[in-house]
């Protein structure tokens, strides 16, 4: 089972001090989120693992502060509680990068050629804890 959507659009810090924007954030997380995710049920029986790749510009926002916003978003629509997300991996990487485009899923490759900050999201199941020792 692998989600994976582009939130295209500078992330909202957990941190802010505008709450009204950070609320604001969250529905725009959703929203894009539905946009792939349709009509289905929230998954509500398995060990997930969530999975950001900040494409960030000059002035990036702190990585850890981006995570709990973007979880929070999904609940609801693609897994009924967070508590069902127990591995994170979050990564920030500069637009201007060199990538192996071979490599990346083609939702990372739009935010890159888009040249504006984004957030490759991917839901998937949980890894096995010894392969990511």
């Amino acid at each position: 089972m692998v989600f994976e959507f582009l939130i295209p659009e500078r992330p909202v810090s957990l941190q802010t001090k505008n709450r009204a924007n950070l609320q604001a954030w969250k529905h725009f997380v959703a929203s894009e989120a539905a946009k792939t995710w349709g009509d289905g049920a929230p998954i509500d029986s398995r060990d997930l693992q969530l999975t950001l790749v900040y494409l960030c510009g000059n002035d990036p926002v702190d990585i850890d502060n981006i995570i709990k916003p973007i979880q929070d978003a999904l609940v609801g629509l693609v897994y009924v509680d967070d508590i069902l997300v127990t591995d994170v991996e979050s990564r920030r990487r500069p637009l201007t990068g060199t990538y192996d485009v071979a490599l990346c899923p083609e939702l990372v490759l739009q935010g890159l050629a888009s040249g504006d900050e984004c957030v490759y999201v991917r839901v998937s199941a949980q890894p096995q804890l010894e392969d990511k020792l």
